[in-house]
Protein backbone atom coordinates (compact mmCIF):
# COMPACT_ATOMS: atom_id res chain seq x y z
CA UNK A 1 0.00 0.00 0.00
CA UNK A 2 0.88 3.58 -0.80
CA UNK A 3 0.95 5.72 2.43
CA UNK A 4 -1.27 9.04 1.75
CA UNK A 5 1.31 12.55 1.49
CA UNK A 6 1.83 14.36 4.42
CA UNK A 7 -1.16 17.29 4.84
CA UNK A 8 0.65 20.78 5.24
CA UNK A 9 -2.05 21.68 8.11
CA UNK A 10 -5.01 20.03 9.78
CA UNK A 11 -8.96 22.10 10.06
CA UNK A 12 -10.48 22.04 13.45
CA UNK A 13 -11.41 18.55 14.00
CA UNK A 14 -7.70 17.19 13.21
CA UNK A 15 -8.09 16.06 9.70
CA UNK A 16 -5.45 16.98 7.21
CA UNK A 17 -6.38 19.26 4.27
CA UNK A 18 -4.63 21.43 2.12
CA UNK A 19 -3.19 24.66 1.83
CA UNK A 20 -5.06 27.33 2.21
CA UNK A 21 -5.98 29.61 -1.29
CA UNK A 22 -7.15 32.59 0.09
CA UNK A 23 -8.76 35.02 -1.52
CA UNK A 24 -9.54 32.88 -5.14
CA UNK A 25 -11.54 34.12 -7.71
CA UNK A 26 -12.16 32.68 -11.10
CA UNK A 27 -10.30 33.27 -13.88
CA UNK A 28 -10.62 34.72 -17.37
CA UNK A 29 -10.68 32.26 -20.22
CA UNK A 30 -7.26 32.11 -22.25
CA UNK A 31 -7.21 35.08 -25.06
CA UNK A 32 -7.93 34.29 -28.77
CA UNK A 33 -5.81 36.69 -29.87
CA UNK A 34 -2.20 37.05 -31.33
CA UNK A 35 1.07 36.33 -29.15
CA UNK A 36 4.22 37.44 -30.60
CA UNK A 37 7.23 35.94 -29.96
CA UNK A 38 11.01 36.78 -31.70
CA UNK A 39 10.40 33.84 -33.48
CA UNK A 40 6.44 33.12 -34.29
CA UNK A 41 3.15 34.51 -33.77
CA UNK A 42 0.76 32.35 -32.70
CA UNK A 43 -2.67 33.60 -34.81
CA UNK A 44 -6.18 32.29 -34.14
CA UNK A 45 -6.82 29.82 -36.26
CA UNK A 46 -8.58 30.83 -39.47
CA UNK A 47 -8.50 27.95 -42.07
CA UNK A 48 -9.26 30.72 -44.52
CA UNK A 49 -5.49 32.47 -44.03
CA UNK A 50 -3.74 29.14 -42.86
CA UNK A 51 -4.82 25.74 -44.40
CA UNK A 52 -2.36 26.36 -47.55
CA UNK A 53 0.19 27.40 -45.65
CA UNK A 54 0.21 24.19 -43.35
CA UNK A 55 -0.58 21.36 -46.07
CA UNK A 56 2.18 22.31 -47.64
CA UNK A 57 4.18 22.45 -44.50
CA UNK A 58 2.69 18.92 -43.63
CA UNK A 59 3.53 17.78 -46.97
CA UNK A 60 7.29 17.76 -46.09
CA UNK A 61 6.89 14.84 -43.75
CA UNK A 62 8.53 11.86 -45.07
CA UNK A 63 5.96 9.36 -43.19
CA UNK A 64 2.86 9.27 -41.38
CA UNK A 65 4.31 9.17 -37.74
CA UNK A 66 3.33 12.68 -36.55
CA UNK A 67 -0.10 11.72 -36.64
CA UNK A 68 -0.28 8.10 -35.32
CA UNK A 69 -0.94 9.37 -31.36
CA UNK A 70 -3.57 12.24 -32.53
CA UNK A 71 -6.93 11.33 -33.10
CA UNK A 72 -7.50 12.53 -36.10
CA UNK A 73 -5.20 12.82 -39.35
CA UNK A 74 -3.21 12.15 -41.96
CA UNK A 75 -4.83 14.13 -44.36
CA UNK A 76 -5.53 12.89 -47.94
CA UNK A 77 -5.92 15.91 -49.66
CA UNK A 78 -5.57 20.34 -48.62
CA UNK A 79 -9.43 20.45 -49.16
CA UNK A 80 -9.27 17.74 -46.18
CA UNK A 81 -7.18 19.73 -44.01
CA UNK A 82 -9.09 23.23 -44.70
CA UNK A 83 -12.62 21.53 -44.15
CA UNK A 84 -11.23 20.16 -40.70
CA UNK A 85 -9.50 23.32 -39.92
CA UNK A 86 -12.74 25.41 -40.81
CA UNK A 87 -14.79 22.86 -38.28
CA UNK A 88 -12.27 23.75 -35.70
CA UNK A 89 -11.59 27.95 -35.99
CA UNK A 90 -14.84 28.66 -34.45
CA UNK A 91 -14.49 26.25 -31.08
CA UNK A 92 -14.13 28.03 -27.78
CA UNK A 93 -12.87 24.40 -26.36
CA UNK A 94 -10.07 23.48 -27.76
CA UNK A 95 -9.04 27.30 -28.54
CA UNK A 96 -6.63 26.54 -31.78
CA UNK A 97 -4.27 28.47 -32.84
CA UNK A 98 -1.58 28.47 -36.18
CA UNK A 99 2.39 28.96 -34.91
CA UNK A 100 3.60 31.23 -38.14
CA UNK A 101 7.15 31.09 -38.46
CA UNK A 102 8.13 34.85 -38.61
CA UNK A 103 11.37 34.25 -41.14
CA UNK A 104 8.99 32.50 -43.62
CA UNK A 105 5.76 34.36 -43.14
CA UNK A 106 4.08 30.44 -43.03
CA UNK A 107 1.91 28.94 -40.59
CA UNK A 108 4.34 25.32 -39.70
CA UNK A 109 1.76 23.92 -36.74
CA UNK A 110 -1.05 24.34 -34.79
CA UNK A 111 -1.74 24.07 -30.93
CA UNK A 112 -4.20 24.54 -28.56
CA UNK A 113 -5.82 25.05 -25.01
CA UNK A 114 -8.41 22.91 -23.69
CA UNK A 115 -9.93 21.53 -20.67
CA UNK A 116 -10.51 24.85 -19.84
CA UNK A 117 -11.80 25.25 -16.52
CA UNK A 118 -11.60 29.36 -15.41
CA UNK A 119 -13.52 28.38 -11.93
CA UNK A 120 -10.57 25.71 -10.95
CA UNK A 121 -7.86 27.66 -12.62
CA UNK A 122 -6.70 24.89 -14.69
CA UNK A 123 -6.14 24.31 -18.68
CA UNK A 124 -4.28 22.24 -20.72
CA UNK A 125 -2.35 22.67 -23.50
CA UNK A 126 -2.53 19.83 -26.68
CA UNK A 127 -3.28 19.35 -30.06
CA UNK A 128 0.03 19.84 -31.09
CA UNK A 129 0.54 19.05 -34.75
CA UNK A 130 4.53 20.37 -35.87
CA UNK A 131 4.90 20.08 -38.77
CA UNK A 132 9.10 19.46 -40.18
CA UNK A 133 9.63 23.33 -40.53
CA UNK A 134 8.61 23.41 -36.47
CA UNK A 135 9.71 19.84 -35.25
CA UNK A 136 13.24 20.16 -32.64
CA UNK A 137 13.63 24.22 -33.34
CA UNK A 138 13.56 27.11 -31.33
CA UNK A 139 10.73 28.18 -32.83
CA UNK A 140 8.67 25.42 -31.06
CA UNK A 141 10.24 26.14 -27.80
CA UNK A 142 9.07 29.66 -27.92
CA UNK A 143 5.73 28.51 -28.79
CA UNK A 144 5.01 26.69 -26.08
CA UNK A 145 6.67 29.40 -23.91
CA UNK A 146 4.13 31.70 -25.30
CA UNK A 147 1.52 29.88 -24.67
CA UNK A 148 2.56 29.15 -20.95
CA UNK A 149 3.33 32.68 -20.47
CA UNK A 150 -0.81 33.81 -21.57
CA UNK A 151 -1.95 31.51 -19.30
CA UNK A 152 0.15 31.96 -15.96
CA UNK A 153 0.93 35.62 -16.19
CA UNK A 154 -1.97 37.36 -18.36
CA UNK A 155 -4.88 35.14 -16.66
CA UNK A 156 -3.53 33.56 -14.04
CA UNK A 157 -4.22 30.14 -14.24
CA UNK A 158 -2.97 28.05 -11.08
CA UNK A 159 -2.23 24.43 -13.29
CA UNK A 160 -0.82 23.93 -16.75
CA UNK A 161 -1.64 20.52 -18.03
CA UNK A 162 0.07 18.23 -20.87
CA UNK A 163 -1.03 14.46 -21.36
CA UNK A 164 0.04 11.87 -24.13
CA UNK A 165 -0.45 8.95 -24.93
CA UNK A 166 1.82 6.38 -22.70
CA UNK A 167 3.84 5.18 -25.83
CA UNK A 168 4.34 8.34 -26.99
CA UNK A 169 7.90 8.32 -25.99
CA UNK A 170 9.21 11.99 -28.04
CA UNK A 171 5.64 13.82 -26.79
CA UNK A 172 6.97 12.31 -23.02
CA UNK A 173 10.59 13.64 -23.34
CA UNK A 174 9.08 16.63 -24.49
CA UNK A 175 6.79 17.29 -21.39
CA UNK A 176 9.66 16.85 -19.51
CA UNK A 177 12.29 19.31 -21.25
CA UNK A 178 10.24 22.11 -20.94
CA UNK A 179 9.35 21.61 -17.25
CA UNK A 180 6.60 19.59 -16.70
CA UNK A 181 6.63 16.80 -14.05
CA UNK A 182 5.15 13.59 -14.46
CA UNK A 183 2.06 12.88 -11.97
CA UNK A 184 0.75 9.50 -13.28
CA UNK A 185 -0.87 7.48 -15.67
CA UNK A 186 -4.47 7.27 -16.22
CA UNK A 187 -5.27 3.60 -17.26
CA UNK A 188 -7.51 3.03 -20.50
CA UNK A 189 -8.59 6.76 -20.62
CA UNK A 190 -10.20 6.57 -23.68
CA UNK A 191 -10.49 4.60 -27.10
CA UNK A 192 -8.37 6.23 -30.12
CA UNK A 193 -8.20 5.15 -33.64
CA UNK A 194 -9.59 1.49 -32.51
CA UNK A 195 -7.02 1.07 -29.65
CA UNK A 196 -6.35 1.56 -26.09
CA UNK A 197 -4.92 4.61 -24.87
CA UNK A 198 -3.60 4.53 -21.61
CA UNK A 199 -2.78 8.35 -20.76
CA UNK A 200 0.44 9.76 -19.17
CA UNK A 201 -0.45 12.84 -17.32
CA UNK A 202 2.24 16.13 -16.56
CA UNK A 203 1.34 19.45 -15.24
CA UNK A 204 2.96 22.54 -14.33
CA UNK A 205 2.03 24.93 -11.17
CA UNK A 206 1.93 29.04 -10.74
CA UNK A 207 4.58 28.25 -7.75
CA UNK A 208 6.98 26.74 -10.47
CA UNK A 209 6.29 29.06 -13.36
CA UNK A 210 8.76 31.37 -11.92
CA UNK A 211 11.93 29.73 -12.30
CA UNK A 212 10.53 28.16 -15.92
CA UNK A 213 9.56 31.58 -16.83
CA UNK A 214 13.45 32.54 -16.17
CA UNK A 215 15.08 29.66 -17.66
CA UNK A 216 12.59 29.92 -20.80
CA UNK A 217 14.17 33.26 -21.45
CA UNK A 218 17.61 32.79 -20.57
CA UNK A 219 17.28 29.95 -23.08
CA UNK A 220 15.43 31.98 -25.81
CA UNK A 221 18.11 34.83 -25.73
CA UNK A 222 19.97 35.18 -29.59
CA UNK A 223 23.15 35.33 -27.59
CA UNK A 224 22.25 31.78 -26.57
CA UNK A 225 22.61 30.65 -30.07
CA UNK A 226 26.13 30.75 -32.14
CA UNK A 227 26.17 31.39 -35.59
CA UNK A 228 24.94 27.93 -37.06
CA UNK A 229 21.89 28.51 -34.62
CA UNK A 230 23.64 25.96 -32.05
CA UNK A 231 22.41 26.42 -28.66
CA UNK A 232 25.13 27.19 -26.09
CA UNK A 233 23.51 25.75 -23.31
CA UNK A 234 20.74 23.74 -23.02
CA UNK A 235 16.88 24.21 -21.72
CA UNK A 236 17.77 21.77 -18.95
CA UNK A 237 21.07 23.69 -17.84
CA UNK A 238 18.55 27.14 -17.66
CA UNK A 239 16.49 25.27 -15.85
CA UNK A 240 19.16 24.06 -13.21
CA UNK A 241 20.75 28.15 -13.29
CA UNK A 242 17.67 29.33 -12.55
CA UNK A 243 16.43 26.91 -9.76
CA UNK A 244 13.14 25.33 -11.67
CA UNK A 245 15.82 21.81 -12.43
CA UNK A 246 18.24 20.18 -9.77
CA UNK A 247 21.39 19.52 -10.61
CA UNK A 248 21.34 15.96 -12.66
CA UNK A 249 17.70 15.59 -13.01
Amino acid sequence: MTDPPPAPRTNHLGQPIGAAVPDWTPRPRPRHEVMEGRLVRLEPLDAARHARDLWLAYSLEEDERNWTYLPYGPFESEAALHGWLADRQGLGDPLAFAIVDRAREQAVGLATYLRIDPAQGTIEVGHLAFSPLLQRRPASTEAMYLMMRHVFDDVGYRRYEWKCDSYNHPSWRAAERLGFQYEGIFRQAVVLKGRNRDTAWFAITDAEWPALRAAFEAWLLPANFDDQGRQRRTLAECQVASGARKAGG
